[in-house]
């Protein structure tokens, strides 16, 4: 009992010293506290002043000072005046900041405000939606980040409701993006059966992943990556100097794929160049390149007499030249295969090597060699579109979105393979992917950003690799040096010299009349 009392005496004799040191220290905190507060006005005061009004400022600051030093007991009184001045401020201490509000009752009521007009009848006696009706009856399962940005929520809609109209469901998702804010993409899953639709913001995918080598199979092209739910498949990949693994968007190649031929459109700077330098980069290792530049602005400079590359042609008679030739190798090929099968002997190994022809902005050639009254150099594709997949030559097209109806009837129907990079309404998605997007697009996109279609699946997210032109100087010195590791080289320089042209070959046993390989290019 005596240790308990001692106790007790010795808590209140510590709380009685603190009572009146905090008594004794008041005078002084609420001078320090009202100081402290001036020098925070005079702070943003002189952060709000302009700069060109800074000077007189300080200047009438440092005459009044000085003319409060001349006075008589001027110091004194203004010493005494700052003292009082700063304890009356002080007095109070800084309120508690209220605490933010939730951001369901601030943001959910104005989404159900203005799903309303959208999912409300007339004549519907119990409605869901109604002017005075509240959010909760409606939304379930929602969900924020730390932003207090929507992240995902299950909205309801009546029976009645046309969901099986494209337009319809396409009216409600932007009234939800709209609220929920345009910089981000949304996936909308709509559940017929049981009126409900979930909307998912999806995070955003790596920028600036530097070209490296990819772990595939070889007829296996990297496009880039998407999101984890799109794909089991992961690859090990090395971004911000850390190693790990992505899944990947791969476009399958070859005799065997069912999209042999692939088609990428976009809008300026978005990234469709650097699209074809990524699968030309992979296309070397296993294969040979023909570019046509057809907009002449040298991003596929840095392939110039590498090897494996035949020719980068940016002119309409080299193009044309180069556009013949793989006609005629393509047929060179059907018969040398065709022979070699019919007699049950191995294929030469020269019929057998992939042969790419990455085409950049073809339309430009076309309307060139209109303007000139030439052929269409696109009609010469028809070979190598048609008949590509059997003779191992692969077509990979690279085009502006507004001119896509300029490009060939057959060209647009074999490139069944679709990339759409860029900004651009859901409608042109649509139409340009071969079906609607379950995805609402961001108002903007970084370069490389877009959708992606392969095989019958629906369209998934895209970000492309940062493979860069090595000779930009303006691109990031890491990226660029990424891209000069993975070109071939005759020597240590970027700007080797022209490879050894491959001489004249021809199988012995095809008849040279009716299968001999055309000429390597000159």
């Amino acid at each position: 009992m005596s240790v308990t009392r001692h106790l007790t005496r010795g808590r209140d004799f510590a709380r009685t010293a603190g009572d009146h040191a905090a008594d004794m220290f008041s005078p002084l905190t609420l001078i320090g506290r009202g100081l402290r507060r001036h020098a925070g006005w005079t702070a943003a005061r002189w952060q709000a002043t302009p700069r060109d009004k800074r000077g007189p400022t300080a200047l009438l600051a440092v005459a009044a000072l000085v003319g409060v030093v001349l006075l008589p007991h001027g110091p004194i009184l203004a010493v005494a005046a700052l003292i009082g001045s700063a304890a009356w401020i002080g007095r109070h201490p800084k309120a508690p900041a209220e605490p933010a509000p939730d951001p369901a009752e601030v943001k959910l009521p104005a989404l159900y405000a203005a799903l309303t007009p959208y999912l409300a009848a007339p004549d519907d006696l119990s409605p869901l939606y109604r002017p005075d009706g509240g959010f909760r009856d409606a939304f379930d399962g929602w969900s924020f980040d730390p932003d207090g940005r929507l992240s995902t929520l299950e909205i309801g809609y009546p029976a009645y409701f046309t969901d099986t109209e494209s337009a319809a469901r396409s009216r409600i998702e932007q009234v939800v993006q709209g609220k929920a804010g345009r910089a981000r993409e949304y996936r909308f899953d709509w559940d017929q059966e049981c009126s409900t639709l979930r909307v998912t913001a999806l995070a955003p995918l790596p920028v600036e992943v530097p070209a490296q080598s990819w772990v595939t199979a070889p007829g296996e092209i990297v496009l880039g990556f998407t999101d984890p739910d799109a794909t089991q498949r992961r690859i090990p990949v090395a971004h911000g100097g850390q190693p790990g693994h992505r899944p990947p968007v791969v476009w399958r190649t070859g005799p065997r794929s069912a999209e042999p031929h692939l088609l990428a459109l976009g809008s300026a700077r978005s990234g469709t160049s650097t699209l074809l330098r990524t699968i030309a980069l992979q296309a070397l290792t296993h294969g040979e390149l023909l570019v046509i530049d057809g907009a002449g602005t040298g991003d596929h400079a840095c392939l110039v007499n590498r090897p494996g590359v035949h020719t980068v042609e940016t002119s309409l008679h080299g193009a044309v030249a180069a556009l013949e030739w793989a006609a005629q190798e393509t047929e060179w090929r059907l018969a040398v295969l065709s022979a070699a099968r019919h007699r049950g002997d191995p294929a030469p190994e020269e019929a057998l090597r992939p042969l790419w022809l990455l085409l950049d902005h073809p339309t430009e050639l076309s309307e060139l060699a209109q303007a000139e009254g030439r052929p269409d150099p696109q009609g010469l594709l028809e070979v190598p579109l048609r008949h590509g997949r059997a003779a191992r030559v692969t077509v990979v097209t690279v085009e502006a979105v507004e001119a896509a109806a300029r490009l060939s009837p057959t060209l647009r129907a074999i490139s069944r393979a679709r990339v759409v990079l860029g900004d651009h309404p859901a409608s042109e998605l649509a139409a340009a992917l071969g079906m609607p997007l379950d995805i609402a697009p961001a108002a903007q996109a970084p370069p490389g950003r877009g959708y992606a279609r392969v095989g019958g699946q629906a369209p998934v997210r895209l970000q492309v690799p940062a493979t860069v032109d090595p000779l930009d100087e303006e691109a990031p010195a890491r990226l660029r040096d990424a891209v000069i590791a993975l070109l071939p080289y005759h020597d240590s320089r970027i700007e080797a010299a022209a490879p050894p042209l491959p001489e004249h070959r021809s199988a012995a046993p095809v008849d040279l009349r009716k299968a001999a390989r055309p000429a390597p290019l000159r």
